[in-house]
């Protein structure tokens, strides 16, 4: 038996009762320069097709290459963050395959002499757990085109009526980095997928080399899975995934895997060393193709690049100007916020910690910063499937509106919509609270005649209060409040209100 794509997934607590996952995962990360790994080609998104080619980056007879330094100088730092040795002399290699969005036929990278080895990240999971990831390799190379396949109901080549390349993608740098097999995840494996994924992610962002985003394709995830029967030291066949763009969808893959693989064991079958297409709609993988080994691509130097060797004074030079990494960052911010590990997790899951350490920095309290960022503004992330850090409203503006409210010119109630108006476009938040009149009455004499006119409307109430029923003061407060369309203090309404039948708060 061979595997098919209607195999009955086995239950996930089963196929765990049986086997243990091994996972090797292989992370692409397009570098953020501005030129091509070997020419000097514009990188920039969204350029008309075929617009940024050159004779180097088409494969043209006769065109040579030239290494892009800021690549290098990238790959050493990603390296050192991820702990790894640095190699001090190592060269490039040709990977000869033919696929048509390769104009080449072949790949420059590295194989047995990467430019980063041996390292690992340490992850943090959401109960705290800390899992070590070691790091095989890291190591430069270039991207391929992309195929664009036209006609077809799914976007892939089958089915298509006609293919289309564009080769703008062509040449731009790549550093993969690769795990050595990670074993003893057991059930957790897919959950420290997913975070080694996110924790790489916030490490690319914090060495500023790419701007990591999976959704665009700057970063994306193959998953490598295999499963053995307990006791058993020898690798199972593994299967990998490829092009896995978010974070969820690594974790989903991984799951999976796990039950498709156990079910064809259990059913006697073999498991085929294959590529496998993820879906985003149902969380299933099927069948790309025939998974070639190292020796199929016919690895040789890359005769037209000179080896590298970074200078080991260069390297310390490098290693010196690290940023913080994330994870020592987030310890060191969750002291300083006063909040606990798991409010810490759900701000990093939502993109939000730097969002809201930039609106610190712009002069609001922690706790408002946030509260805003997490609140109102996390929902209207949800609502409009927005991304947290692209909804058109800066920290900058969010720390005005805290230092609105903090100099009680606004209540929650008017702040909530002084940013719906900035995210409506409406302008800056002293703008919106213009344009709408939304500032608190603060006027003693308007606060007291709409007192006067609440406790008149309401005398069962009021006679209530007098009695010494402190707490029916807040419908009277309610009522004041719908006066003055929300814009009054409501503390400051219910001392007035209290002062006004002799009551004591």
């Amino acid at each position: 038996m061979t595997v098919t794509e209607h195999v009955s997934l086995v239950p996930y607590e089963d196929a765990l009762a049986t086997y243990d996952p091994v996972m090797g995962l292989e992370v692409h990360v397009e570098l953020g320069t501005r030129t091509k790994m070997f020419c000097g080609c514009s990188t920039e998104l969204g350029a008309d097709p075929n617009s940024q080619t050159c004779p180097t980056c088409l494969g043209m007879p006769g065109a040579l290459p030239v290494v892009n330094a800021i690549g290098v100088e990238s790959a050493v730092k990603i390296g050192l963050a991820l702990n790894c040795e640095i190699a001090e002399w190592c060269r490039f290699a040709r990977k000869n395959y033919f696929y048509p969005d390769m104009p080449k036929n072949f790949q420059t990278s590295q194989y047995d002499e990467p430019i980063a080895f041996n390292g690992y990240l340490d992850v943090q999971l959401e109960d705290g757990e800390v899992f070590r990831v070691e790091i095989e390799r890291a190591h430069m190379e270039e991207d391929t085109g992309k195929s664009l396949h036209v006609g077809g109901a799914t976007g892939r080549i089958h089915g298509a009526s006609h293919s289309l390349l564009d080769y703008n993608r062509a040449g731009i740098p790549l550093i993969e980095i690769v795990t050595k097999p990670i074993e003893g995840a057991g059930a957790r494996a897919p959950e420290v997928a997913k975070a080694y994924v996110a924790e790489l992610r916030e490490l690319i962002k914090a060495l500023d080399v790419s701007e990591a985003r999976m959704e665009q394709g700057q970063m994306r995830c193959d998953v490598n899975l295999s499963l053995r029967p307990h006791g058993r030291e020898k690798f199972g066949t593994r299967s990998e995934t490829k092009n896995v763009n978010s974070l969820r969808s690594v974790e989903r893959a991984a799951r999976y895997e796990i039950q498709r693989h156990a079910a064809v064991l259990d059913g006697g079958g073999t498991i085929i060393q294959e590529t496998r297409h993820f879906h985003e709609e149902d969380g299933s993988t099927t069948s790309g193709r025939v998974k070639e080994e190292a020796e199929d691509y016919r690895y040789f130097p890359e005769p037209d690049l000179v080896p590298i060797a970074p200078p080991r004074e260069w390297v310390e030079e490098l290693r010196g100007g690290l940023p913080e990494l994330p994870r020592l960052r987030r310890k060191r911010l969750r002291e300083e916020w006063g909040v606990s590990e798991h409010d810490m997790q759900s701000m990093l899951n939502a993109g939000a910690v730097d969002l809201i350490t930039a609106t610190i920095e712009a002069g609001a309290p922690a706790d408002q910063a946030r509260k805003w960022w997490m609140g109102e503004l996390a929902r209207s992330a949800n609502e409009t499937s927005t991304d947290l850090a692209a909804l058109p409203i800066t920290p900058a503006q969010v720390a005005r509106v805290a230092e609105l409210v903090t100099a009680g010119e606004l209540n929650d109630k008017l702040a909530r919509q002084v940013l719906e108006g900035v995210l409506a476009g409406e302008g800056d938040p002293d703008t919106v609270v213009e344009k709408r009149g939304l500032k608190v009455v603060s006027d003693e004499g308007a606060l007291g005649t709409a007192v006067d006119e609440a406790i008149a409307a309401n005398p069962a109430i009021a006679d209530k209060i007098r009695a010494g029923k402190i707490a029916a003061a807040g419908a009277l407060v309610g009522a004041v409040m719908k006066a003055t369309r929300g814009q009054a203090d409501a503390a400051r309404v219910r001392e007035l209100i209290l002062e006004r039948l002799g009551a004591e708060g």
